[in-house]
């Protein structure tokens, strides 16, 4: 079942996603402006852990995961995905990498909760919610890239998003994996490296 807590932290993933594009689209912000908002996020959420600050302290208050050791982990993460596909990445590809990330991992969550078949990659997941991560997921990049780019980059990065990967004994976060997943599956379409009829 859906929690408030994580129905909020749902909507919010996909308000600061939509937010961030349209900000890029219409050229107020670019990677060195998010590469600030990284690293004074990054300051914000160490000092967060001494010291209440007010206005973020609420907000992690109503958006952050209880288990996380480091505040405000998973918009950090987002972050960075999105500032990795922008230096990595043609536009176009960075954009659809950017709406895989926000409307793919959004839903996927959100519908998952509600499905009844075990994914088989991860138990944890089901079945219902990764086909739906992957519909949403390429319905927001085919407004960027062609409707092949839009499939498989959706489609490989919502599975990979299932699988838990791990580096030094801790998940790899799905903010950066899904982003640098179908931008990289995107990017060898488009340069003929992967040829899909």
């Amino acid at each position: 079942m859906l929690d408030i807590k994580e129905l909020r932290r749902q909507v919010f993933h996909l308000f600061l996603g939509f937010l961030t594009l349209l900000l890029l689209m219409l050229g107020w912000i670019d990677a060195r402006i998010i590469f600030i908002v990284l690293l004074v996020g990054t300051a914000l959420s160490f000092i967060s852990l001494k010291v209440k600050v007010p206005i973020l302290n609420w907000f992690l208050e109503k958006f952050d995961k209880r288990d996380n050791k480091l505040p405000g982990r998973g918009a950090m993460f987002f972050v960075m995905g999105v500032l990795l596909v922008l230096k990595l990445f043609p536009e176009n590809i960075a954009y659809a990498s950017i709406m895989i990330l926000t409307l793919g991992d959004a839903f996927s969550h959100l519908f998952g909760r509600f499905g009844k078949v075990k994914n088989i990659f991860n138990g944890r997941k089901k079945l219902e919610g990764s086909i739906l991560g992957v519909l949403f997921a390429f319905l927001g990049a085919v407004l960027f890239v062609p409707v092949s780019y839009a499939f498989f980059g959706s489609l490989v990065a919502m599975f990979v998003e299932t699988i838990e990967f791990r580096m030094s004994d801790s998940p790899v976060d799905d903010n950066i994996l899904v982003p640098l997943v179908s931008g990289t599956v995107m990017y060898l379409i488009d340069t003929g490296f992967i040829m899909f009829f």
